[in-house]
This record gives C-alpha cells, sequence and structure tokens, in this order.
C-alpha cells in the first residue's frame, strides 16, 4: 500500500488565525483531514507532520525514504531560503509535489523564487488548501494506484 508524507512547515501551525485574508480561517488540522480523505480514495496511508525547524524538515524528508512512496511538502518560507531542503529531496530520489497555499508569484518579489521547485515532480500554488488534494490525486497517479 502507498504511503504518503504531508509535511508542512514553519507558521503552517498558525493556519486559521494567521493571515487570513491570504490563508483562510482552515487549519492544519482541517488540512490533514482532507489529506486523509482524499488518501483514502486512492487506498494510500499518509503521515501528517508539521514543524518550524529546518533541519527536523530535512530530517523527515530523510526517514521517509524507504517508509513513504512520496511527500506533499508546503516547506513555507523555507521554499524561498532552504538549500539543504533542495539537497534532502534531490538525496533521497523521493517523489515530491511542493503546494503553496497562496500564489506566491503574486506576492513579495522574495516568494518568487523556490529552491524546492528544480527538486520536486510539481508545484501547486495559488489555489487555497486545495492544493493538497491535488498534490495527493497528483502523487496518486505518478505512483499508478490510481
Amino acid at each position: 500500500m502507498a504511503s504518503l508524507l504531508i509535511l508542512n512547515g514553519p507558521n503552517l501551525n498558525l493556519l486559521g488565525t494567521r493571515q487570513p485574508d491570504i490563508y483562510g480561517t482552515v487549519t492544519l488540522a482541517d488540512i490533514e483531514v482532507l489529506c486523509r480523505d482524499t488518501a483514502a480514495e486512492f487506498g494510500m496511508d499518509i503521515e501528517c507532520l508539521q514543524s518550524n525547524h529546518e533541519g527536523a524538515l530535512v530530517d523527515a524528508i530523510h526517514a521517509a525514504r524507504g517508509t513513504h512512496s512520496g511527500i506533499v511538502l508546503n516547506a513555507g518560507a523555507y521554499s524561498h531560503t532552504s538549500v539543504a531542503l533542495h539537497d534532502a529531496i534531490v538525496g533521497t530520489e523521493i517523489a515530491v509535489i511542493e503546494v503553496h497555499i497562496s500564489n506566491i508569484h503574486a506576492r513579495e518579489s522574495f516568494r518568487h523564487h523556490s529552491f524546492i521547485t528544480p527538486a520536486a515532480l510539481g508545484m501547486i500554488s495559488g489555489v487555497g488548501v486545495h492544493g493538497y488534494s491535488l498534490a495527493v490525486r497528483a502523487l496518486a497517479e505518478y505512483l499508478n494506484v490510481i
């Protein structure tokens, strides 16, 4: 059975109250339910993890190798700064779909570049929390579980 890691980075634990005009009012717990429900449609299991610490995210990517078939990754602000996350994805050769709730290309210029994107299968940005379910579906298709 395919298993996915839903990995969320810094400040995403504040969803629901953090800048609701940008991120909406859905909580991280709500997103986890959305991901579980979507994964269940394809007979996949998921594990959810959130950390505000870059090293913990790197460790989670390393630990996913051999345990999970793919990762849905919202690295938050680390998307724009972390070569370490990029290198962890490349080094583990695990399938990653990058997710951003907001349209990073319609925001501040420093958000326009992502170090994750070149290492990922694809990136979903700007469709709100629905991007998570799209990412789960994309990985299900990539992993041939559809």
